[in-house]
């Protein structure tokens, strides 16, 4: 959502009035999850998107009617059932929660909107909470909260409880851009989000698999970083959208990278000595993901010298390897597809499991379709 953001900002320097509508909650199937924005501004366009269709079209119209009358902040609550989805050729059939909030106070927003803007680009992550719905009417709608990671706090939700309790989820999103939320005995419910850098994937070995896998990487929005002893497969006619190409050996390469709990590591280099290496330098990093390509022989045979080195058994068991998903991959762009899927899973908090229905589904749609015909 950077560009909503940094539109919003920009926005508000030119004293521009505009309404940021979020997805704070949702329920069921739902085009859109938390964390989706839409920016509208005073000229009926925007930046973002809520998912689309009836959805989107309702809260623009909201989002216009505040800036047209001046109103504070509102929550919204908004059912999509299925004769509204299936109008809008939409799949689904939930729940949607929205805060929307006029960009009126510009220091405020202006100062919050920086922030976040910097941890987008590699600064310090930072987290915001703030008060989406006050069922109690106790005023703290629209109250912010930003903490930084090094433990700095910006602003109040209105109570010192509040505060302690946002605080502490903060503390947990800020480095993975996570979201949570939570909702108190008196109905207040507080929405809070971490910004940080995109996800980004280290490539360690450009070979064949490394190329197909930093491409796919790259083409779902992940910052890439290439990492080879070799120039002829770490450079930027192989790696044209990489952030960084290095061409350095294996036993220290993690020394020259700045690695955070969004970055991703694959080790895939071109032997079995060098991914013994590769991995070792990648274990002394606070990467959220270390994936090592290659048989369950040639893993353990990694291991025990690892282990011998010192390196912990709990340690080892952080590494994903034999890496990827079982999906019956056999040529360079399929491994890229397992591998990436398991990335994505480790990231969105997903189960690797089949989405398909089980028959009691297929059954309840006969069942319907017959009672229908004898209708």
């Amino acid at each position: 959502m950077k560009e909503v953001i940094k539109e919003a900002v920009d926005l508000l320097r030119k004293d521009k009035p505009c309404v940021l509508a979020t997805v704070v909650r949702t329920k069921g199937s739902t085009p859109q999850k938390p964390g989706a924005m839409l920016l509208v501004k005073e000229d009926g366009t925007g930046v973002g998107t809520l998912g689309g269709g009836c959805v989107e079209g309702d809260i623009w119209f909201a989002a216009r009617e505040m800036l047209r009358n001046n109103a504070g902040p509102e929550f919204k609550e908004y059912f999509l059932n299925e004769d509204i989805a299936a109008r809008d050729g939409l799949v689904c059939g939930g729940t949607m929660y929205f805060y929307l909030e006029p960009m009126t106070n510009a220091k405020v927003f202006d100062d919050i909107g920086q922030k976040v803007i910097d941890a987008y680009e590699g600064g310090e992550p930072v987290a915001l909470a703030t008060v989406v719905a006050d069922g109690s009417d106790a005023g703290f709608l629209g109250s912010k909260l930003l903490l930084s990671v090094d433990g700095t706090v910006n602003g109040s939700l209105g109570s010192v409880s509040l505060d302690e309790r946002a605080i502490e989820i903060a503390k947990r999103v800020a480095d993975l851009g996570a979201i949570e939320s939570f909702v108190t005995d008196e109905g207040l419910e507080v929405f809070i989000e971490g910004f940080t850098t995109p996800p980004t994937l280290i490539m360690v070995g450009g070979g064949h698999v490394g190329k197909a896998t930093a491409d796919l990487a790259h083409n779902l929005g992940y910052s890439v970083h290439v990492v080879d002893d070799r120039s002829e497969f770490s450079n930027s006619d192989r790696f044209p959208y990489a952030n960084e190409t290095i061409v350095t050996g294996y036993q220290d390469w993690s020394k020259q990278i700045k690695i955070n709990v969004n970055t991703f590591i694959v080790v895939a280099t071109r032997g079995h000595r060098y991914d013994d290496l590769a991995l070792e330098s990648a274990l002394d990093t606070p990467a959220r993901y270390i994936g090592l390509l290659g048989s369950r022989r040639k893993t353990l045979m990694i291991y025990q010298r690892l282990l011998s080195q010192g390196i912990s058994v709990d340690r080892l068991k952080d590494v994903k390897s034999p890496i990827g998903l079982d999906i019956g991959a056999l040529t360079p762009e399929e491994i890229a597809v397992s591998i990436m899927s398991e990335i994505i899973m480790e990231r969105r908090g997903g189960q690797g499991s089949p989405l398909q229905m089980g028959e009691w589904y297929l059954n309840r749609a006969s069942d319907i379709v017959d009672q229908s015909i004898n209708v």
